[in-house]
Order: structure tokens, then sequence, then C-alpha cells
């Protein structure tokens, strides 16, 4: 398709398309989006051509690119400092567990019983041992958890395990050369200026509609996603950790906060979604549905076997442990940008890619339908009367009442 308005409007309307059915359905946006996103390609490449939906055109995967790193910077900026500090204990056991269980379990089944090769096995272990904060942060706000302590042990437990997961992608496929060095040099400076330069320009030139705030952010996202690459790993890498060392200023501003959500889940992610699921071989699926089984009961059995003990350490009640395990077991977002990478790096096929896909979003339904289900621990909102059994809608307009005052 030639004129690119038209084929914009092709990608809005799918994005379009995809946010009615995840309101219609009550499930994540970017689950559906990837959904859509395959089953579109499919349809297209039936009726047109295999390349007519142009996910691979330029001007697509830069915008792509673009939302997988505002959305990275977004996850890592919603860590509550304060909440971390307090529960760190508690976040890095059940995160390193959450992380490493899936991370081993999934490889060696990749290796060992899918017979992939080493690199692939690898990239399978890094895609499925993530947990998704998308999916978990959704569910704790839909639902109100994300007030309680409960909740908020969740969200930093995810963090922990999802830092684990960029940590492990750039250790075991980045070529370690002087640009490595370099890059790891350039970044924990930077790391380490930006919550002491940042509050203070956006107190001296921010508040104006020329949105010097956004601007400044965006501008230390690419210009490390930059450096990443060219020292040869991914730009959303160092996107995570600008957002947590920038939690407390950044992630405090609720205003700014929206407006970077308006940019990157009106415009920029649904292109990244609707792109990875157009990668998706339905076809290859079908052929081999085997290995979808062996991952997914990878990545579930062993997320399971160890977070379960892990939770149960720190007190909780059978219910309430169940449930955080249950959470803790759902995969979205950094599933996708791992499989994603490998399939760009050449490290996995696009069947192998399409079955990791794939894996990713059941692991990120049936774990979430499954906890809220059975095991939603309901007594935990008892101080907020009719919390656990309000509308969703309700829930949220709640929050984001809150977020305006």
């Amino acid at each position: 398709m030639e004129n690119v308005w038209f084929l914009a409007a092709v990608w809005v309307g799918l994005a379009l398309v995809a946010t009615l059915l995840a309101i219609w359905l009550k499930i994540s946006t970017a689950l559906t989006e990837i959904v859509v996103g395959t089953v579109a390609q499919l349809i297209i490449a039936i009726a047109i051509g295999p390349d007519a939906l142009g996910g691979k055109m330029p001007w697509v995967t830069f915008l792509a690119g673009a939302g997988a790193i505002l959305l990275t910077f977004l996850a890592g900026a919603e860590i509550d400092p304060s909440v971390f500090r307090r529960m760190w204990k508690e976040a890095t056991a059940v995160g390193l567990v959450g992380f490493f269980g899936p991370f081993l379990g999934a490889a060696a089944v990749a290796r060992f019983l899918l017979g992939w090769t080493l690199p692939a096995a690898w990239l399978a272990g890094v895609a499925l041992s993530t947990t998704s904060v998308a999916v978990v942060y959704a569910v704790m706000l839909e639902l109100g958890f994300n007030k309680t302590d409960f909740g908020k042990a969740i969200l930093a437990a995810c963090f922990v395990n999802d830092l684990g997961t960029v940590i492990a992608l750039g250790l075991v496929f980045s070529p370690f050369t002087l640009r490595t060095l370099t890059f790891v040099v350039v970044s924990v400076a930077v790391f380490a200026l930006l919550p002491y330069l940042t509050p203070r320009i956006f107190r001296r030139y921010g508040g104006r509609v020329s949105e010097l705030e956004a601007k400044f952010i965006l501008f230390a996202l690419f210009i490390m996603g930059g450096l990443a690459v060219w020292a040869g790993s991914e730009a959303v890498l160092p996107a995570y950790i600008i957002g947590m060392v920038l939690a407390g200023s950044v992630g405090a501003d609720h205003v700014l906060v929206r407006r970077l959500r308006t940019v990157t889940f009106g415009l920029l992610t649904p292109f990244y979604f609707i792109r990875a699921g157009s990668f998706v071989s339905i076809p290859a699926l079908v052929a081999t549905p085997l290995v979808f089984v062996a991952l997914f009961l990878a990545k579930m059995i062993s997320k399971t076997m160890g977070l379960v003990p892990t939770v149960r350490a720190f007190k909780y009640a059978r219910r309430e442990g169940l449930y955080y395990t249950l959470m803790m077991s759902t995969g979205l977002t950094f599933g996708t940008i791992s499989a994603l990478f490998g399939l760009n790096h050449g490290v996995i096929t696009q069947v192998q890619y399409s079955h990791l896909v794939a894996t990713v979003i059941v692991s990120a339904v049936v774990p979430t339908m499954v906890a809220n289900a059975f095991f939603m621990p309901s007594h935990l909102l008892a101080d907020r009367p009719g919390a656990a059994t309000q509308p969703i809608q309700a829930a949220m307009a709640q929050v984001r009442a809150e977020e305006a005052r």
C-alpha cells in the first residue's frame, strides 16, 4: 500500500477495534492488539499479499520501537520508591525466584525437549521469565489493590522480576566489546545524574504549553536507546532503568504521567503490539501445537513451584498466596519485547517466535482469569466498602478522581 495515510488509517483502525474488544471483554488492550495484529495479518495476506500490512516499513518500525521504549519507561516509573524500600526483602526474594525459575526451566525445556539451539533456548528462557507489569498494574488499579500493602508488594516483586529479565537480555545477547564498556560507563553516569538534574530542570522550565518535560524525557530515552543499539544491545533496556530512577519525580507527577500515557497508549504502543502480533504465524502454531503446550507448561510449572513456597514464607494465607503467585505468573509486555528482539536479531526463527508469543499471550490471560475467579482476597479491601465488587469502570473512575486531586 503506497499511500501512507491509508496505511496509517488501517493501523489506527485496527487499534480502535482492539480497544473496543478490550472494553467488551474486560481484558488488557495490549493483549487484544496482539491478537488483532495476528488475525489482520492473516486476512490481509490472503486478500492482498503477504506484505500489505506494512509491518516492516521503516516508519511503522520506528513508531513501534518508540512505543516499546516509552512503555518500558512508564513501567519503571510506576514503582513507588518508598514502598520498595519498605518491602525490599519480600520483593527481592519473590522477584528473583519468579525470574530464575522460568528462565532456567523454560530454557531447559526448549533446549532438551524441543531441540532448539542454545541461543534460542536462552531467549525462550528470557521471554518466559517475565511478569507482566502492564497486566498486573491494570488489575491492581481496577480492583483497588494498588492502595493496599498486598497490591504494592506484588507490584514491587514484578519490578524485580522484570529487572532480572532486562539485565538477562542485555548480558546474554549483547556482545561484550569496547562499545559495551562505553555504554555501561555512560549509562551509570546518566542514571546517577538524571534524578538530580530532572526535577531541577522541570521546576525551572516546566509547566509550559511547549511540554518541555515530555521532550526532555524523550531526549533521554532516545539518546540512551541509540547508545544501546550502537553497543549491540536493545533500545528498551536503558528505558526501564531510567523510569526506575525517575520514579520519585516523574512517577509522582500524575499530570505528566497521564500526558505521557496519552501519547504512548493512544498512538505508539498499538503499533508495537499490532506489529508484534502480525509476525505470529498461525499455520506454524496449528502445525505443531504441542510445542506451545510444552512452553506454556514449562513457564507455569517452573514459576509456581518456586513462588508458592517463597510467597508462603512471608506469612500470606493460602488464598492470598495463590493469588500473589498467579499474578506473578502472568506475562506480556517484556515477553513480546524479548521475543521480537530475538526475531529481529536472528536468534530465533519466525516459527519459534510464533510459539513464544502465543505462550506469552496465554500466560497473560489464564493466570489472571483463574486468580480473579477463584482466589481473589477481597477481604483485604474491607476498608474500602464495595471495592471488590464494584464494576471495573467505577473503580477506574475513582482512581482517576484520586489522581486528579
